[in-house]
C-alpha cells in the first residue's frame, strides 16, 4: 500500500524571487500514515554535518535555496524519511524576475511539488529496504541503504530537472542528503511530527 505525498513548499519560489540571496528557507513534506508505526530500524546519521551550500553544475554556481524533510511508505511495513537539499543558480532568477514577473515563480511551485512528489514515492519504491544479513552493524546498513537511496533518487530526478530547466529556463537540481535519512522495516511511520511541519512564513533562515 502506497502513501499519498504532500510536499509543502508553499511560497518556495515565490520566497526565493523575494530574496534570493538572503539565505535558505526549510520546508516539509509529509504522507499521510499507513499503519501504528513500530520504532524505526536505524538511526539516522549524525546530522551535525553541514549540507554543502554551492554546488557546480554545467559550469554554473548553484545555490542551496530549500531544504525540504520528506517521508513516505513504500508499503505498511517499509519507508523512509530524510532531507532533500535544492539548488538555484541566482542568475537565471534575477533574469526570470526581469523577463516574466515574480509572479510566474507560483507556478514553477507546482511544477517541484508535482515531480518532487513522483521522484521521491518512485524513488523510495526502487530501494530494497529489507534487513541486509551481511551488514556488520546498524550503522554500515543505514550508510548502505542511504546510498542506495541516493543513487534512485538521483537517476530518477533526472530527466524531471531536465524536462523542468526546458521548460522554465531555471536551472536548479534537487538531492538528497544522505546523513539525515532514517528507514522503516517493521512498520512505516513515515510521518513528520506537527511540530516539523514549518510554516513557510516561520521557516528558519540560514545566511549564506
Amino acid at each position: 500500500m502506497k502513501a499519498s505525498i504532500t510536499i509543502l513548499i508553499g511560497g518556495l519560489l515565490m520566497g526565493l524571487a523575494a530574496c534570493s540571496s538572503d539565505g535558505v528557507k526549510r520546508d516539509a513534506a509529509e504522507v499521510k500514515p499507513v499503519d501504528k508505526a513500530s520504532p524505526p530500524v536505524d538511526k539516522a546519521a549524525d546530522m551535525s554535518q553541514e549540507p554543502r551550500m554551492t554546488i557546480s553544475k554545467d559550469g554554473k554556481t548553484l545555490n542551496l535555496v530549500r531544504v525540504m524533510d520528506g517521508a513516505v511508505c513504500k508499503n505498511e511495513l517499509e519507508g523512509a524519511k530524510g532531507t532533500f537539499l535544492l539548488y538555484a543558480y541566482p542568475a537565471d532568477i534575477e533574469r526570470i524576475k526581469r523577463e516574466r514577473g515574480a509572479k510566474i515563480f507560483s507556478e514553477f511551485e507546482a511544477k517541484i511539488q508535482a515531480f518532487s512528489a513522483q521522484v521521491l514515492q518512485e524513488a523510495v519504491d526502487k530501494t530494497n529496504l529489507s534487513k541486509d544479513p551481511f551488514a556488520l552493524g546498524d550503522d554500515e546498513a543505514q550508510q548502505k541503504l542511504a546510498r542506495q537511496l541516493d543513487d534512485n533518487f538521483r537517476n530518477t530526478v533526472t530527466d524531471a530537472i531536465n524536462l523542468f530547466e526546458k521548460e522554465t529556463t531555471l536551472t536548479i537540481d534537487v538531492s538528497t542528503f544522505r546523513p539525515s535519512f532514517i528507514f522503516y522495516q517493521k512498520g512505516c511511520e513515515a510521518t513528520l511530527p506537527e511540530s516539523d511541519l514549518t510554516d513557510f512564513n516561520d521557516a528558519q533562515v540560514y545566511g549564506y
